[in-house]
């Protein structure tokens, strides 16, 4: 005897299936994930209907929205109530990353994959810190070994990276070619062409002479130099000794 095929559930059932398994879960759920736990195999009527809740919630300006990301879909609160659940999981949201390991994060995400040592030859630094602060928060893991000698560690972004960032893929990432690295060249040259526009001393010196009339830039002539007067070997006159005087002779 045949058993008799359940059968399936009506759109409405359907979607409140849906909203609770998108509200209660703690990360993304895939299509196929949602296929398996509503055993449903129209995985495209699963995705109306995903965008059906998505736009109700819209329409009663719910606080929830469904969202897409990290290649599945999950309910979470709208950035305008961000504050409140900020301050409700002040411990468990914070997620503080260090600028090395900002550095680190982009350079994988953007060139993954690759070993510590291409990362290091990108930052110029060793990143092992940076990379063990990246696993630790489940940002990054190790997708492989590279087929060179060694066989060194393969790091590449995990889902919880494009959760975290509200990426549905790698490919929603930003162009690569839309961000300018300071250029320390155009600082110098701005530099350099500050200090050229200013004249040197020498020259400020130069434009002040020239401003200064004829008659009063020329220099005086230096009168001629004169012997001085004649000093007397002696300190003073008191202490000079004094002329003899003339007296007559004595009488014989």
């Amino acid at each position: 005897m045949s058993e008799t095929p359940t059968p399936a559930p009506q759109d409405e059932e359907l979607k409140g299936r849906l909203e609770t398994l998108l509200f209660i879960t703690d990360r993304p759920l895939s299509l196929d994930e949602l296929r398996k736990l509503t055993k449903v195999k129209d995985a495209a009527r699963l995705q109306a209907l995903v965008g059906e809740l998505r736009q109700k919630l819209e329409d009663d300006k719910s606080a929830l929205q469904v969202m897409e990301v990290a290649g599945g879909y999950q309910m979470a609160t709208r950035p305008a109530y961000a504050d409140l659940v900020r301050k409700l999981f002040t411990d468990r949201m914070t997620l503080r990353l260090s600028t090395a390991a900002h550095e680190t994060l982009a350079i994988i995400a953007y060139k993954q994959p690759l070993t510590r040592a291409e990362i290091e030859d990108i930052r110029g630094v060793e990143v092992i810190a940076a990379l063990e602060s990246l696993l630790e928060k489940r940002l990054i893991k190790v997708v492989g070994r590279k087929e060179s000698v060694g066989r060194p560690l393969l790091y590449g972004t995990t889902a919880d990276f494009m959760r975290h960032f509200g990426l549905r893929s790698l490919e929603d990432l930003p162009p690569i070619e839309n961000f300018q690295a300071a250029a320390p060249a155009a600082e110098a040259v701005t530099v350099s062409e500050a200090v050229i526009s200013e004249p040197p001393a020498e020259a400020a010196v130069a434009s002040e002479t020239e401003a200064i009339p004829e008659a009063e830039a020329a220099p005086e002539t230096p009168a001629e130099p004169q012997e001085p007067p004649a000093q007397s070997i002696w300190p003073s006159a008191e202490e000079a000794p004094a002329e003899p005087s003339e007296e007559p002779a004595p009488e014989t």
